[in-house]
């Protein structure tokens, strides 16, 4: 605190400091003053201190008893009352009204009395009748509540004799029903009892009415008079927030429960900040030091209640006391037990402030006890300001007299005592020791505060709540370190730090802080009471000794008593600019439309007037007019009328212009696909709070403010972006009228547009619908405070609508709230939750370009960043002269609200300054630099484009009354000047179009090539070029966009009072920007114009100045830099340019229309200058302008280019470039629009808020980032940690999430719960970006991927391949069946040729299967293997879900939830394991499978009822026929697709009943199980884990056969035969997704005619189908087609075929009971099986009419199987040519079963054992007994060895080789004997052991037809414990 001040001495004079410490010693009345520094120092006086809080609890007691004394009837005798003699003629008689009526409860008490409502009937008591009691009617806000308290002063009753109505004082109503009182009336003495009507309707005698209740008059409390300060109480406005973290004791215990009231106050005001915000204006703190600890280790205060204010007074003698805390001050009783009499008096029940008592607001004063302080008459005429009076502490006296020109608040008091609340939460380190902040260092630091503040600043309390925070954090900083290091002791010692100061030093010091300030805050010490001090104060004030006082700080200070304390705002600026900011919005409005309504601002106008020494400017623009009406308008509008009237003539039109195409851009499709990601990641969560997978379609609706502009520009949006063709929601040829469908202006008719939304949402729940919140921080007003009759209708809609019960609970609607200021809706009681949030990327992530945008966006950050020195131009200005001229004129007009005064001043400069630049130079004085410049630009604007296009000006006026004053008034002076034809003034009000002439409607017209006859400009972005000024009206921005040519944002009259940091960037996000970032260099070639020439005469034309696009160094920008003055005025640093075309006093009017001339010639020297190289800079050192160019030459001179190569005010400078070619644009005349459209508009603040935006704290944080966030919400506690500039987006939220809570006017106010997260609502999102960025563009982007994503979820991806080899198979003429046959006749196919030849496209890269019927070339075979594509991805086609899908576990929907076993009957866990048994020869031992079976489909199976175990599962008959089920029970082997395997057969089966089984891996069965509670699982035993599909085919079929078996046994009991069991099952792949049947229609006229069609049919009906085949056991396997989009006519005119069939069978377990599947197999087992069930003599038969369609799915099936080393964990690639090696070498192990590494080996490398048979179809490989791929090159010929078994006749054929695989028995060297090799074809033996290898030789009698090596040996590459299997090669001799 020292150093802070270190400097402060040597300003002031020692003998000053001196005089301070003598005078302080006088005053003192108890010490011995201490020296100078040691006070200075702040040493320790703890005895003074003891004894002041002792003495405090004493004192007070004191107080309230004279109080008390003063209030009651006193045993004095009572002062004589003059009552005025009552009217002649009028009854005087006692118990009567003066009309006569009888008033007397006895006499009335049976009468009907009519009340209007919200009065009560009371009794009164009159002297003169002591036993009766008189009726009146008062209305009941004046009378007081159970606890005594919340009666508004004053009074309002009816007489219910006469009915008279109205009495507003009690002492007239007192006389007219002749109470006849002798001392002054009081409605507390004479109101005694309420009026009450019996059982009988008789009115009697009630409960007394309890006047004084609990509490002493003197001490009714209120936090808040009013809700809208500057010095604004940063809890509430009107409200005070607790921040207690356990309940609140009742403060009075007497009190019953009921009366504790913690109400909300209804606060219908939205609040505002100035001295309300954190931050320092600008300026370092003086305390700054201690303010920057860290706190965000701080623990958080909970938000408990919300206490609320007693009413204020409203009769202007009495007063009302603002003392009393709130009960939240519990902490006071442990904290310090001294202060505990006071808080036992104050009451707890603090109820709401009604409206009333806020509207006519601040004026009435809050008065408190002691002698009363009388305000001078006059007061605000000799002061010019109303001085603002903010409570301190302690007592504060009574205000009498003139009060209508005080105004008093007790912010500062609640800010006092929510800072001593700090330590709260240091409750937990020792709260015994930690003290609160002392009432002297509050008031001392508050002194410091307002020293360092400077003359145009205003105090903001937010500023003075962190310098508390900070000052006691350091304070306690070593007992907060102590504390968190050791465990608390039981009693901790006292630590010895610095002492506090003392209520005797504090006078002293503070006058010591003050004496500094040139006497800007002055000090007046008081030693009996602040009465003593105020009076002083007025007296001081009305001589005039405060002038050049801005603080009046009033001590109280003894050594016995509490400090009292206030401080009293006198600054003219600083007094009206915080009491302006008490109004709320609508009251702003209200007064300012006062004020123009009366005429009150005829004063203004009559003083402007006067300025003008020329006389009265309407005069002299009526002189203009009436001399130049003949020749001005051919020359200004010539040039504007030229291209227009001849365009196709050869006239020069603008080439440099382009409309823009409207295009999505990397960011906006970003944003989208993070919405959608969110959406998917609501829909994946467990909460099945969205299934997105029921949803079929999207529809939607936009909801926009009332703006007319904003809803056009929505519709526009919409229209443009195809987004509703794109959905399916509107055909071709869309109408405004559809589009209008789904955008909803939240306006009076928006309900009835909502109630269809809602009734569409439920009449189609397969329709996701997105209810889009656009601009969603407008109107977050509670529904249930806009029921009161003076809000608007609109307001609290969006809560009405949104937050209804049907949106909330709808699962088919997702909320999307789309906004730049999300703060309103990131509070402690939002309905989003954080996940759900999404952020606008950054552009930049360490430097790096993330997103490729050919534009830069220029937003807050970046127009604060340009204020930054070393920047070119700054975007953000303010007008330093017009500031002056307000504020001088807020002196001379004090009774004006400063709106209307900033609003005439503007006008006045806008008015002058196109009279200046129109040739009434001499205007010119009457206006600033700053409208100068922008009022030239704007008219110069249009002709320096050959087509017209101009500049558009924003001048935003909030205020719609003045708004329209303001055009009137332009209107009026561009008509005068005859401009009307050169720009167009346009007033934009939120509630109504945009109008324009009829000139300029044309214009617009032909630039935008429109040729619609009613076209109208609907948007602000349709006024593109198009000069005007646009007068933005509404007190919100409400989401409108402005156009590219938009170059000056005029924001100098936003209400700079209402600081609140949504309102604030809502402004300065008007002038948001997108520029062209192709633009690298600048052109700012600037001159500043010194500030003390006598006429700022040159233009101010920015037009060729370009800001830099890109943040690189300043050297790459530009080699022109410009130096400016430190402070940002743009007059101090106005800026002329080389174009600068002004017209001066002499030039004529005629002389505008050469400007074209000159700006080329000027483009012409720059373009000289640069093409010879010379290297410009400006001079650091300007020298003077009077150097370069004389003034006064200067004025007479027509044209002035200060910038034109003829002036030399630049220093060449070697060391920077010459700028490059391009960064002058050398055409004739340059599209000012265009330039403006590659350049940020410059932005005009008011000085107040410039300060604010353009400063800092010490992290680099914009100040205006700390204001309160919006309106409506406050600040959760004092307690707080400063944000930080390193925040992120969703840190920020973080942070208001914790530290902010809504008022009850906010909607989400209500919104609370015990356990947090129930308050988010699951479907609720919200998407925050900077204004203009493109967030409309993001979301209709999100909402067409959203759509096709849904689409994309009802489509799978399918297999569409041809099949293969079909040249090969045989064309034959002779069909067995008819196209038409629905099934095939068992003895017509029992003749049908097996058709060896393998189909199916999946094994294209399969060894082909040869037969005798065969003869192809090896030409041909290559040909058609497309050798090429072998290894390239399949083909596959996107197919959209049919209701008979097969689904995952995505899928949900009502009805599968049963078959999915979410039903609540069976729990999930509800699922039994059971063993089963059977003995299997081949293995030689006993195979134990389990069944999990779910308790809903125990009844497929058959358990022995004693021990309930497994015995079988049920078969149906082959004589049953049903519609609702499915026979053949169906297996589906898998793997590694738990997720995305296609269980789900509920549609598929059309939900008949049906036995479905998965076949899973023991080490998958808990995955399994957890995704399909509800399936039955079949699980393999572990020895499987390892093994491919053979395995677990040969175990479903081997179970088939066993458990048919068991029911062939189990139903012959019960008399059945076996033959009639079913002996059929499904086996199916887990990738089946959709079955197709072909209807073949054969009514042609010849036989051979017909024709087909393909449909979608459900697996029921073909296996139904299939069933019920003729004969259907005789057949083995039953399969169909594999789908393909390009079957032909031929491959079904044979209904059925004998061949392979795959994926999806039907496999006789009876008939195939000796035919196995080969359990080692990976792939390729359903061709081996095929193979021997043909060779067993059995038929295939595959129905051509059915095809089953395979979805793509990428994960697990074959793929799970990974081939990687033993020995290292490192992934490596191994080659298919590793996977075998020789025995004993030292070749690497690897990690997979032997006979997968067989398979993959002889795919990929079979040509080293078999070298003749490459591509030597003629000549295949001999294969027996079973069927391996040798890859595409070599073929087979597959023979049986068993006996009886139907081979292909081998007697012509000749074999290039011989393939031996695991050969059984039946395999002999007589069979081997009868077959043909070539010379040279080679024998591959594969065994299980070296061992079997030898004697398989022994036993076949190789080796007299092979030749054997022993260097021909192999294994695969398997460690011995992995059983490799081992192979010999031999030659043919």
């Amino acid at each position: 605190m020292g150093n802070s001040y270190a400097g402060q001495l040597k300003t002031t004079r020692f003998e000053e400091v001196l005089h301070n410490s003598i005078e302080a010693s006088l005053r003192s009345n108890n010490l011995v003053p201490r020296p100078v520094f040691s006070q200075l120092y702040l040493e320790a006086e703890q005895q003074l201190s003891s004894l002041e809080a002792g003495s405090r609890a004493d004192n007070e007691e004191e107080e309230e008893e004279e109080e008390e004394e003063e209030g009651s009837e006193s045993s004095s005798p009572p002062v004589s009352y003059q009552v005025k003699p009552p009217p002649e003629g009028c009854c005087t008689t006692d118990g009567f009204c003066q009309a006569g009526k009888d008033l007397r409860l006895v006499s009335i008490s049976n009468e009907h009395i009519e009340v209007p409502s919200g009065f009560l009937l009371v009794g009164a008591k009159s002297p003169n009748l002591p036993d009766h009691l008189l009726v009146c009617a008062v209305d009941k806000r004046f009378l007081p509540d159970d606890n005594g308290r919340n009666a508004l002063l004053g009074f309002s009753g009816n007489c219910v004799g006469c009915g008279k109505k109205g009495f507003c004082y009690f002492t007239e109503f007192s006389n007219h029903i002749n109470l006849k009182l002798t001392t002054q009336p009081k409605k507390q003495k004479h109101l005694k009892y309420y009026l009450v009507r019996n059982a009988q309707g008789a009115l009697t005698k009630g409960s007394v009415i309890c006047w004084k209740g609990t509490e002493f008059r003197g001490r009714q409390s209120s936090t808040s008079t009013c809700s809208n300060t500057l010095f604004q109480l940063p809890e509430s406005s009107g409200l005070s927030g607790s921040t207690s973290s356990e309940p609140l004791p009742p403060a009075n215990p007497s009190a019953p429960p009921g009366t504790q009231q913690t109400a909300a106050a209804v606060d219908h005001t939205p609040s505002t900040a100035a001295f309300s915000s954190a931050v320092y204006n600008g300026k370092e703190s003086p305390k700054k030091q201690l303010m920057k600890n860290n706190l965000s280790a701080l623990t958080r205060p909970s938000v408990l209640g919300t206490l609320t204010n007693s009413g204020p007074p409203k009769k202007r003698h009495k007063g009302w006391s603002p003392e009393s805390p709130s009960s939240t001050e519990t902490w006071n009783l442990q904290l310090n037990p001294q202060a505990s009499n006071r808080i036992k008096n104050d009451g707890g029940s603090l109820s709401s402030l009604p409206h009333s008592a806020l509207v006519g607001p601040a004026s009435s004063p809050m008065v408190g006890s002691g002698e009363p302080v009388s305000v001078p008459d006059n007061l605000l005429k000799i002061c010019k300001a109303k001085p603002v009076i903010f409570k301190g502490h302690g007592n504060f006296p009574y205000l009498c007299g003139n009060i209508n020109d005080v105004i008093v608040s007790p912010l500062l008091y609640t800010c006092y005592r929510n800072s001593q609340s700090l330590s709260r939460a240091y409750e937990q380190y020792g709260a015994s020791t930690i003290q609160p902040i002392s009432e002297e260092m509050q008031l001392l630091l508050t002194v410091y505060y307002l020293v360092q503040l400077a003359a145009d600043q205003v105090p903001l309390i937010e500023d003075l709540e962190q310098i508390f925070m900070r000052s006691w954090r350091e304070s306690h900083l070593s007992e907060i370190r102590q504390y968190q290091q050791a465990v608390p002791q039981a009693f901790p010692q006292v630590p010895s730090q610095i002492t506090p100061v003392t209520s005797a030093q504090l006078p002293w010091l503070a006058g010591l802080a003050a004496s500094s300030c040139n006497d800007s805050v002055h000090i007046i010490e008081c030693s009996y009471s602040l009465a003593e001090g105020l009076s002083e104060m007025f007296k001081l004030l009305i001589e005039g000794k405060l002038m050049k006082t801005n603080y009046v700080v009033i001590i109280c200070a003894s050594r016995n008593r509490a400090i009292d304390s206030c401080i009293v705002i006198t600054g003219k600026y600083q007094a009206r600019v915080l009491s302006e900011s008490m109004l709320s919005p609508s009251d702003y409005q209200k007064e300012v439309n006062y004020q123009l309504v009366t005429g009150k601002v005829e004063t203004l106008g009559s003083f402007f007037s006067t300025l003008c020494p020329e006389g009265d400017i309407d005069l002299l623009l009526e002189k203009f007019y009436q001399e130049n009406q003949g020749h001005i308008s051919s020359s200004l509008s010539a040039s504007v009328n030229k291209p227009t009237a001849v365009n196709g003539a050869g006239t020069a039109v603008c080439t440099s212009y382009e409309i823009e195409r409207h295009q999505i851009r990397p960011f906006q499709l970003a944003v989208a696909q993070k919405l959608l990601s969110h959406i998917c990641s609501i829909a994946d969560s467990s909460t099945q709070n969205l299934d997105l997978g029921s949803f079929e379609k999207i529809d939607f609706l936009i909801c926009v403010p009332p703006s007319e502009v904003t809803y056009q520009q929505t519709l526009f949006h919409l229209w443009h972006s195809g987004i509703l063709l794109e959905l399916g929601l509107e055909k071709e040829h869309l109408t405004k009228q559809r589009v209008e469908q789904y955008v909803m202006k939240l306006d009076a008719e928006a309900q009835i547009k909502f109630q269809i939304f809602l009734q569409n949402s439920v009449q189609n729940p397969h329709t996701l619908f997105v209810l889009i919140h656009d601009h969603a921080h407008w109107d977050l007003m509670s529904a249930m405070h806009s029921l009161y009759p003076q809000t608007e209708l609109s307001t609290g809609l969006v809560d009405r609508l949104l937050n209804c019960r049907e949106v909330k609970e709808a699962p088919n609607i997702v909320t999307l709230h789309v906004t730049s200021f999300p703060y309103a809706l990131q509070t402690q009681h939002t309905h989003i939750s954080p996940y759900n949030e999404i952020h606008w990327p950054s552009s930049y992530s360490n430097g790096v370009d993330l997103y490729h945008e050919n534009k830069k966006y220029f937003g807050l950050s970046e127009f604060i960043e340009s204020t930054l020195s070393g920047h070119s131009i700054p975007l953000l200005r303010y007008d330093s002269s017009f500031e002056a001229m307000v504020m001088a004129l807020g002196k001379r007009f004090p009774r004006l609200h400063s709106a209307v005064i900033r609003t005439f001043v503007l006008i006045q400069h806008y008015s002058a300054a196109m009279m200046a630049v129109c040739g009434l130079s001499q205007m010119k004085n009457y206006t600033s630099v700053e409208t100068l410049e922008i009022t030239q630009n704007l008219i110069n604007s249009s002709r320096q484009c050959p087509s017209g296009h101009g500049l558009m000006v924003v001048l935003r006026i909030p205020c719609i009354p003045l708004a329209a004053v303001a055009y009137e008034r332009l209107y009026n002076v561009r008509e005068r000047l005859a401009l009307e034809d050169n720009f167009e003034i346009i007033l934009g009000n939120p509630n109504s179009g945009i109008t324009i002439g009829k000139h300029f409607v044309e214009q617009l017209k032909i630039w935008h090539k429109i040729e619609d006859v009613d076209w109208r400009p609907q948007t602000y972005l349709d006024l593109e070029g198009l000069p005007c000024i646009l007068i933005f009206s509404g007190m919100d921005p409400q989401g409108e966009s402005l156009p590219r040519s938009l170059r000056y944002c005029d924001l100098r009259l936003i209400n700079s009072s209402s600081l609140v940091r949504t309102s604030l960037e809502q402004e300065l996000g008007l002038a948001a920007y997108f520029v062209s970032s192709e633009i690298h260099t600048e052109k700012a070639v600037v001159n500043d114009v010194l500030e003390s020439d006598p006429e700022k005469l040159s233009s101010t034309d920015n037009e060729d100045e370009e800001i830099p696009t890109e943040g690189s160094t300043s050297e790459k920008r530009s080699p022109m830099k410009r130096e400016r003055s430190r402070s940002h005025d743009s007059a101090s640093s106005s800026l002329s340019s080389k174009a600068s075309t002004f017209c001066t006093e002499s030039s004529p009017p005629q002389a505008l229309g050469n400007s074209t001339e000159e700006t080329t010639n000027n483009y012409e020297r720059q373009k000289q200058k640069v093409d010879k190289g010379a290297q410009t800079t400006i001079s650091k050192h300007l020298p003077p302008v009077t150097e370069q160019l004389d003034m006064k030459q200067n004025i007479k001179s027509t044209q002035v280019s200060i910038t034109s190569s003829s002036s030399p005010p630049f220093s060449s400078s070697s060391s920077s470039s010459a700028p490059t070619h391009n960064s002058f644009i050398l055409q004739t005349s340059q599209c000012s629009m265009t330039k403006a459209s590659k350049q940020p508009p410059i932005v005009f603040l008011p000085k107040l808020v410039y300060d604010i935006v353009t400063s800092t704290d010490s992290s680099g944080l914009p100040k205006s980032s700390s204001l309160l966030p919006y309106h409506s919400v406050m600040w959760a506690s004092s307690f707080r940690p400063l944000m930080s500039k390193m925040m992120t987006c969703t840190e920020q939220s973080l942070y208001y999430r914790q530290w902010t809570v809504p008022k009850p006017i906010h909607m989400d106010y209500n919104n609370r719960n015990e356990g947090r997260m129930d308050t988010f609502h699951p479907r609720r999102l919200l998407l925050s970006g900077p204004p203009q960025i493109g967030k409309t563009g993001a979301y209709l982007q999100f909402l067409s991927i959203l759509s096709r994503m849904l689409i994309r979820l009802t489509e799978v991806d399918v297999y569409d391949e041809e099949e293969i080899n079909i040249n090969i198979k045989e064309e034959s003429d002779q069909y067995y069946h008819q196209p038409g046959d629905m099934w095939p006749d068992l003895e017509s196919f029992k003749k049908m040729p097996f058709d060896y030849t393998i189909h199916d496209p999946k094994y294209e890269d399969a060894s082909l299967i040869c037969s005798k019927l065969q003869t192809i070339n090896s030409e041909e075979r290559s040909m058609s293997r497309r050798q090429e594509d072998m290894y390239t991805c399949r083909q596959t086609t996107r197919m959209r879900l049919s209701k008979y899908a097969a689904y995952n576990t995505y899928h949900h929907c009502e009805q599968c939830h049963q078959y999915m076993g979410f039903n609540p009957r069976y729990q999930i866990y509800e699922s039994t394991l059971h063993a089963f048994a059977f003995s299997y020869s081949m293995l030689g031992e006993e195979i134990q499978l389990h069944f999990i079976i779910p308790k809903s489909k125990e009844h497929h199976f058959v358990f022995s009822q004693p021990g309930r175990q497994l015995e079988s599962m049920r078969l149906p008959l082959v004589t049953d026929k049903s519609e609702d089920y499915i026979k053949s029970p169906t297996f589906t082997p898998t793997t590694g697709r738990h997720e995305h395997g296609l269980f789900n057969l509920y549609h598929a089966m059309d939900g008949a009943s049906h036995l479905h089984v998965l076949v899973v891996k023991e080490y998958e069965m808990a995955i399994y199980k957890k995704y399909w509670p509800n399936h039955i699982m079949l699980v393999l035993p572990s020895i499987f884990n390892s093994a491919g599909v053979g395995a677990a085919h040969f175990l479903i079929k081997e179970l088939s056969y066993h458990n048919l078996e068991l029911e062939r046994n189990r139903q012959e009991e019960l008399g059945i035969k076996p033959q009639d069991i079913w002996p059929f099952i499904v086996i199916s792949d887990d990738s089946c997704v959709m079955w197709n049947a072909v209807e073949v229609d054969c009514s042609g006229d010849r036989k051979s005619d017909y024709t087909w069609t393909e449909r979608n049919v459900s697996l029921k009906q073909i296996l139904q189908h299939i069933e019920a085949t003729p004969n259907v056991t005789h057949y083995a396997l039953i399969g169909m087609r594999k789908w393909s989009s390009k079957t032909n006519s031929a491959e079904i005119k044979e209904p059925f075929s004998c061949c392979h069939v795959h994926d999806f069978l039907m496999l006789n377990v009876d008939l195939t009971q000796n035919v196995q599947y080969n359990q080692n197999r990976f792939t390729c087992d359903d061709v081996d099986f095929n193979l021997r069930v043909h060779s067993a003599g059995l038929l295939i038969c595959r129905f051509n009419h059915f095809n089953v369609m395979k979805k793509q799915i990428a994960v697990g099936g074959q793929r799970s199987f990974h081939i990687k080393s033993k020995v290292s964990d490192t992934p490596v690639s191994i080659s298919p040519a590793q996977y075998i090696c020789a025995p004993d070498s030292k070749h690497t192990f690897l990690a997979a079963p032997a006979q997968l590494l067989l398979e993959k080996y002889l795919q990929y490398h079979s040509h080293r054992f078999f070298p003749l048979s490459l591509k030597n179809y003629s000549h295949p490989v001999l294969s027996v007994d079973c069927y391996l791929n040798l890859g595409p090159q070599i073929a087979v010929c597959y023979v049986s060895s068993r006996p009886h078994s139907l081979n292909i006749s081998s007697s012509g054929l000749t074999f290039s080789g011989l393939l031996l695989y695991l050969c059984d028995s039946f395999v002999v060297a007589s069979f081997l004997k009868k077959f043909h090799f070539l010379k040279g074809a080679t024998l591959c033996v594969i065994c299980q052991d070296r061992n079997s290898l030898r004697q398989t030789v022994v036993r076949l009698e190789l080796e007299d037809e092979w030749q054997f090596r022993l260097r021909d040996e192999f294994q695969t590459a398997n460690a011995k414990e992995d059983r490799p299997l081992f192979f010999l090669t031999g030659r043919h001799i």
